[in-house]
């Protein structure tokens, strides 16, 4: 076993009617997270929140054999436009729905109650891991150290998603 952990290629998608990347701070949060942990920035792109860019914009990334994970901020609450959620899941090959579960979980601990009004999800497809988050910086923080942060780290044990990622392309 390695002491280093395999650097994975992430884009990041940012959904805002209103951001520009200066003012884009959970996509800059998730940036930073990453770069952190030793992966690397595929690309990073800001989107409206509409579900037909979003779906468009993450299709060609899963269409990209050079992306390996790809992770959104925003669109996710239940009010407006806020249709992330609905973009991504068609997409999807499988679900992973764990995720959406221990994130409101981790987020109760913190927001409580609040924390139901997350949609975050998880999934692959075209062996492409996606994650669709919260656009609050402080929700990118805790998925990311909380949950995806251990589950893209090749060392972590009894198991992680870059485990799958050779079974994947099977």
């Amino acid at each position: 076993m390695t002491d280093q952990a395999t650097p994975l290629n992430i884009a990041v998608l940012t959904v805002s009617d209103s951001r520009s990347l200066v003012e884009d701070s959970s996509g800059a949060a998730l940036v930073e997270l990453l770069e952190a942990a030793g992966h690397r920035l595929a690309e990073r792109r800001i989107v409206k929140d509409d579900i037909y860019p979003i779906r468009a914009e993450i299709s060609r990334w899963i269409a990209d054999p050079a992306v390996d994970c790809i992770l959104t901020t925003g669109g996710t609450g239940i009010t407006g436009r806020d249709g992330t959620p609905e973009a991504v899941a068609p997409l999807l090959d499988k679900q992973i729905s764990g995720f959406g579960e221990l994130f409101r979980y981790l987020s109760y601990e913190e927001i409580g109650t609040s924390s139901l009004q997350s949609r975050a999800l998880s999934g692959v497809a075209n062996r492409t891991f996606i994650f669709v988050l919260p656009g609050s910086s402080n929700a990118c923080r805790t998925a990311w150290t909380r949950v995806i942060e251990a589950q893209l780290d090749s060392r972590t044990r009894p198991c992680n998603l870059t485990m799958l990622m050779p079974r994947l392309k099977e």
